[in-house]
């Protein structure tokens, strides 16, 4: 409970009507007023409350990120329901199933998905489409079970096969890890302008882009898309923006900007990654040529989502994701649970007012990653002296040469420190005589040629023999998740296709 309030919507309302006139929301070019974003939220919960929305509902939304996403979501909470930002671009199949799945009275789409919402209307989930400044156009809800009014947001999680996934996420998860990344992390002083411009059906998006400006006073940009890049440059700049919320993969792009197009951003001071590794090398040019200072966090939807972070310019390590929030306890355990030695190398597992209660409407899946309050990221981490935490890797993704464990990142690293290397990604093969070898994809900066020889002497150089790649492949593009995370599990599969259809 933060100042008497327990609930998002609570925080937000008292906070905008304090201030009404001080800069919300920017959206294409102009900033809308708190007062301006709240008679936004009361128009869509009126729209909600005659279409049947009730306490415990939930509504799923298909919307890019825009002023209508966020004032549904204050309209849900102010009406005692949740909001289930969905990705469209899953697929039809996909997107149908999750839906289903959270059940919810119906579902907001955004111009242009016309075939997705004529599909969930076919499977009996009512669907309107809407423009991303509203209004919210009236439906008539389907019956639905009621939830706990605690639930603020449903996400549905990456990376899955099979049934589908998603956590349950409370207004007492977002307040807390919200309110810890505000006050802990240097930067985030209210006043200062925050771009939203990460997906916001992705926790880091939903939680740090937009609960956090909302809740806790910095104005909120937002930006429907990080693609293309000129509308989140454009932003940038005009909407003077001095904190960006980012993935790495997002970066590259930025520094082009400012070394081959020559712009620059005098307002921003502040880059908080999350979502993968972040490039020493990368960050080094960030810092020297464009004065900003980059901070590396850690979190997973199950977190609400930030788990720890640097939490500032004096205390930071480089190639650590910083200490845990106030309010986490943290474990390392071995693979079957049991809890290691400190300076021991495992699996980092977590407790606090973050973690959620789990998965929805899936006990047995919950039961598998939650136990007694305690999450099993299935993270391989390791932990200083100071409680600083270094990620190792996915324990998934783990490469197990000889008996020997590789960790990808740690080949990435090097890769990515080739001058000719833009980004790379290792994985497993497997091998008749170690089990497994190392195997790399890497996408050269344009128009630089680059050998796999070349690439392997240099691997030589800085890695155990054992951990240099017997194989690189060169190609032009990774494939990416919609929040820039490299999908390692598309990789593999491409690759035993390969080893199954030789030309």
């Amino acid at each position: 409970m933060v100042g008497g309030f327990s609930r998002l919507d609570e925080i937000i309302s008292s906070r905008l009507a304090k201030d009404p006139e001080t800069h919300a929301v920017w959206w294409k070019g102009s900033w809308m007023s708190g007062a301006g974003f709240m008679a936004l939220v009361r128009e869509s919960e009126e729209s909600l409350r005659q279409s049947g929305f009730r306490p415990g509902s939930r509504i799923a939304v298909f919307l890019p990120n825009s002023p209508l996403l966020w004032s549904l979501a204050v309209a849900a909470w102010r009406l005692g329901g949740a909001i289930a930002p969905l990705n469209a671009r899953s697929g039809i199949n996909a997107s149908v199933q999750i839906t289903e799945h959270i059940d919810p009275i119906g579902a907001v789409l955004g111009d242009g998905m016309e075939n997705l919402a004529g599909v969930l209307m076919e499977n009996g989930i009512p669907s309107v489409i809407a423009s991303p400044e509203g209004p919210l156009p009236m439906f008539i809800a389907r019956m639905t079970k009621p939830e706990d009014e605690g639930i603020a947001v449903i996400f549905a999680t990456s990376g899955t096969t099979g049934a589908p996934k998603a956590v349950e996420v409370s207004h007492a998860n977002l307040i807390d890890n919200s309110l810890k990344v505000y006050q802990t992390i240097e930067g985030f002083e209210s006043g200062r302008v925050l771009l939203n411009v990460l997906p916001n059906f992705h926790s880091l998006g939903f939680t740090i882009c937009g609960v956090l400006p909302l809740c806790w006073g910095l104005p909120m940009v937002v930006v429907s898309s990080f693609i293309p890049v000129r509308e989140t440059l454009e932003a940038l700049q005009k909407a003077e923006v001095s904190i960006m919320i980012a993935v790495p993969t997002m970066l590259p792009f930025l520094m082009g900007a400012v070394s081959k197009e020559g712009l620059s951003f005098p307002s921003l001071k502040y880059i908080l990654t999350g979502g993968g590794k972040l490039d020493p090398t990368l960050e080094g040019r960030i810092r020297k040529e464009m004065g900003v200072i980059c901070f590396e966090g850690y979190g997973l939807t199950e977190s609400s989502p930030v788990v720890s972070c640097n939490p500032s310019e004096k205390t930071r390590k480089l190639g650590t994701v910083g200490p845990p929030l106030p309010g986490y306890e943290v474990q390392i355990r071995d693979i079957e649970g049991n809890v290691l030695r400190t300076g021991e190398e495992g699996v980092l597992w977590v407790k606090g007012p973050s973690v959620t209660s789990g998965y929805f409407r899936a006990p047995d899946l919950t039961a598998e990653r939650f136990h007694d309050g305690w999450l099993d990221t299935g993270d391989i981490v390791k932990l200083d002296e100071d409680g600083f935490i270094t990620i190792l890797d996915r324990a998934t993704d783990l490469i197990i040469v000889g008996g020997f464990n590789v960790y990808p990142q740690e080949v990435e690293t090097v890769l990515n420190s080739h001058p000719s290397v833009k980004m790379s990604a290792a994985v497993g093969i497997s091998s008749a005589i170690s089990g497994e070898v190392v195997k790399a994809f890497v996408v050269p900066h344009e128009h630089v040629n680059v050998t796999q020889q070349e690439l392997v002497l240099f691997a030589k150089e800085h890695l155990a023999h054992y951990k240099v790649p017997r194989r690189i492949d060169i190609v032009q593009e990774l494939p990416l998740s919609s929040t820039g995370k490299i999908l390692k599990r598309q990789l593999r599969e491409m690759e035993s296709e390969t080893t199954e259809n030789p030309r």
